[in-house]
Parts: structure tokens; sequence; C-alpha cells
């Protein structure tokens, strides 16, 4: 094995968590695996004859490639609409494979991701590599141009921003399996009171539709506002399938092959508190969801 052979074979052993690393920055599965690319082009440049921690290097040069999309990003106000839901990661309704559940460690579901796309990307850096992935604040801190404490400072108000906005989900599979079914099968008769009984009464109904028209987009608060709006699409309930989102069950809808939405749950004490639906066909093209075919 040569020197470069090596230095790949020893990448790939980081892979999968620089993936997840840049997965929780991002919130994009294709951005993340450009970032991981970027890094590995980024130390085959270097040879890494003068890396030690060949680990933490990578982890950091993958967190400054996130930190810098995410301010280009800002500065393009890409994200300047109210409603915005991450890139989810879809699954068969009976398995996660394991290069999944390494990229969801941590039970990162979406309502997670939707409140770490509210932080500033010095936030998010700080958090996601202190909190997440235990990266010393004395590293972080270079990252963002701050000392240890600053970084330490913004790791703080990013934690209370998302222990204050996410609630604890339920963690029995099967039981929100139940739950999704029922909303489905409720939806799909058209059953107002038995779409009331699986929701509870605050429960945030988020639709990213990207570039769509003006009013599919949108954000709804509190159970009969979010009732009103399943009903609304009803049309497209034949057309759902069950799937795990992040992996938590969730449903995919498709017409003629052709996706249309990925819908995510969040469950808290037995009722829905947080659907999150991508509708935006530009980056549900982007998903492999040739998973779920049979």
């Amino acid at each position: 094995m040569n020197d470069h052979e090596w230095l790949a074979a020893r990448f790939e052993e980081e892979r999968s968590r620089l993936r997840a690393v840049a997965y929780r920055m991002l919130g994009s599965l294709s951005e993340a695996d450009d970032a991981v690319q970027e890094a590995w082009l980024r130390l085959s440049r270097t040879g890494g004859d003068d890396v030690h921690n060949l680990g933490g290097w990578l982890t950091t040069v993958v967190g400054r490639v996130c930190l810098d999309q995410l301010r280009m990003r800002k500065a393009r106000r890409e994200d300047s609409l109210d409603v915005h839901v991450p890139e989810p990661v879809v699954s068969r309704p009976d398995t996660v494979d394991p290069e999944q559940e390494a990229l969801l460690a941590d039970s990162v579901g979406l309502a997670l991701l939707v409140v770490l796309e509210t932080l500033s990307p010095a936030e998010r850096l700080a958090f996601v590599l202190h909190d997440m992935f235990a990266v010393p604040f004395d590293e972080v801190a270079p990252l963002v141009d701050r000392t240890p404490a600053a970084a330490r400072q913004l790791a703080s108000r990013a934690r209370r921003r998302v222990q204050g906005a996410t609630p604890a989900p339920d963690t029995d599979l099967a039981r929100q399996r139940e739950v999704v079914d029922a909303f489905l099968a409720a939806s799909r008769g058209g059953d107002f009171e038995g779409l009331l009984a699986v929701l509870d009464p605050e429960v945030v109904l988020r639709a990213d539709a990207g570039g769509a028209p003006d009013g599919l987009s949108k954000l709804v608060r509190g159970a009969r506002a979010v009732v009103e709006q399943a009903l609304t699409f009803s049309r497209f309930a034949p057309f759902a399938r069950p799937a795990l989102v992040n992996g938590a069950p969730g449903l995919v809808t498709a017409q003629g092959g052709q996706p249309l939405a990925v819908m995510g749950f969040t469950l808290a004490h037995g009722k829905i508190v947080e659907i999150n639906i991508l509708a935006d066909l530009a980056r549900l093209s982007r998903l492999d969801l040739s998973i779920l075919d049979d």
C-alpha cells in the first residue's frame, strides 16, 4: 500500500463521522457530501504529513467548509423565506442501513434541524462541533474567530434556543407508526375528528415548496388549522406510503414515479407536535427515494 492509498483508507475510516458533522451543519445530504469531498481534496493536496490527529484535523476542515457555506447562504439570503425544511434522510419503513444509523445518531430529527437553521452560522458551528461531537472550545474558537470563552458563549446561546424549541420526542417507533398511520387514514377519509385526535393542540405544520407559487409554502399553528390544511391536500393521501424520515415514522407521497412530498412527524406524549413537509421538487429530486421501491 503506497502513501496515497494509506491516506485514502484512513480518510474512509472518518467519512461517516464527517458526513454526520456536515449534515447537522448544512441540513442537506448533497451539500454534506460536497463538504466531505472538499475535505478529502484538501487532505490529498497536503499529504497529511504534518497532521498528528487526522480525525480532529478533518473535523475542523469540514466545519470550516460548512461555515463558509452557511455564510454564503446568509449573504445570498437563500434562507430568508419564512418556511424552510431541511433535506430529510429517507429510509425504508422497516430498516435503517448502517450508514444512515451513523448519520442519524443522537436523534437528529427534522424538528432539531429546523431549529439549527435558525442559529447564526457561528452559533451553529459551535453547538454542533462541541455539543454533538465533543470538539474542545480551544479548537472551535479559531474557526469562528473568537476566544475559547466567546466560543463557549456561542454554544451556550445555541443550546438554550435548541432546548427551548425542540420537544423531547417519543422513542417507541411502533407506537409512533400507529399514530402516523391513524393520521394517514383520517386524511384519506376526510375525517376531521380523527385528525384532531392524533394532533397536539399546539401542533405546528411547516410546508416548504421552495420556489413554487405563493401559498404552497406555509407555517400553520394549532390543531384545527392543521386539520384544515391536511384536508385541503387529502386528494394526495392515496399516494402516500410509509417511510422512515430521519429515523422516525413518516410518509413519502409520489404519483406516477414523481415524488411530491416527504413528511416528517415529531411525536411527544403520543400526539403529533410537529409536521415538516418538504415539497420543493428541485430538492426532492436530489433525494434517493429508490430505496422505497418494492
